[in-house]
């Protein structure tokens, strides 16, 4: 067995411990996570943190727009921005639990690493993808491992997870993909540009907008935001905003309101069957089959 191998086993030990049932599970370290889950999940639309997720055991899908990720044991994902995405779990079992550490972070967390250790690159870049998969090899695992211990030694938390989270990021920084993590950082590039017209987006997704004021807030034409935009989320301001809306209704369906119109109106649409036939397209059934559905397989599973 190789020594990533052996880690990789360490790192499952400690988060299976600290995990009882399936489900994410927070911690005593802010903005950490663990997560695990012993069955084969239904595709769960949501919108993604900024974050970096290890994963340890099992395997899952991730769906941006219509570019599909799928990582596993051995394989870390990072979000750069905050995105709507659908994900699924499709390798674990009560034997061998999909098991993955998550933790969020935010670009000013980046830009302080950047600055203390001058690796700012300095060049202007094409605009990447707010998305990727890397590899965790060995000294981002040590650290990983490091992070996950101090849940078994609380009073070494304050002082010793900060530093743990910077050696994460850090090596990430330093990784094949450390540019897409550090031109969300760095202002004035197009990324973070970009990032501002995400953020103005889901802080009012319910509302319309128009093309012309998105430039405005990126200070690009029109035709620069259209391909910054799509170059970072794989999806054009509009199919983003579409897919806010309709995880919303779902969610909103699913807790709370037996009203499809009215779930449809609350997320901003003003046509009941737009949102009837768009919801079809992108979760498979009609907004009332597929509540139906997803009631009965959680009654199922109680």
């Amino acid at each position: 067995m190789s020594k990533d191998s052996e880690k990789q086993q360490v790192l499952s030990r400690l988060i299976s411990r600290q995990t009882g049932q399936d489900g994410v599970h927070a911690t005593s370290i802010e903005s950490l996570f663990l997560i695990r889950e012993s069955l084969i999940s239904e595709p769960i639309a949501r919108v993604n943190e900024t974050s970096f997720c290890i994963i340890v055991q099992g395997e899952k899908e991730v769906w941006l727009g219509e570019e599909c990720f799928r990582y596993g044991s051995g394989n870390y994902i990072v979000a750069s921005v905050e995105l709507p995405v659908t994900g699924q779990v499709i390798h674990a079992s009560n034997d061998y639990p999909y098991l993955a550490l998550k933790l969020e972070f935010t670009p000013k967390e980046i830009l302080e690493i950047l600055n203390e250790t001058d690796t700012k690159s300095g060049k202007k870049r094409d605009t990447k993808r707010a998305m990727f998969i890397g590899n965790s090899d060995s000294s981002l695992l040590d650290a990983v491992i490091r992070l996950a211990s101090l849940l078994d030694s609380p009073k070494h938390i304050p002082i010793l997870a900060p530093l743990c989270k910077k050696e994460i990021l850090y090596w990430v920084l330093q990784g094949p993909n450390g540019d897409a993590l550090e031109q969300m950082a760095l202002e004035g590039s197009n990324a973070v540009r970009i990032s501002n017209v995400i953020e103005y987006i889901i802080s009012d997704f319910d509302k319309s907008f128009r093309i012309e004021g998105l430039a405005e807030i990126a200070n690009m034409s029109i035709s620069s935001l259209h391909r910054h935009f799509k170059e970072v989320t794989s999806m054009s301001p509009i199919q983003f905003q579409k897919q806010l809306r309709l995880q919303e209704a779902r969610r909103l369906l699913l807790a709370e309101l037996p009203d499809i119109a009215e779930a449809a109106f609350r997320v901003g649409y003003e046509s009941q069957s737009q949102f009837t036939r768009e919801y079809a397209r992108m979760f498979g059934f009609s907004p009332r089959e597929d509540i139906k559905r997803l009631r009965e397989d959680s009654v199922e599973k109680v």
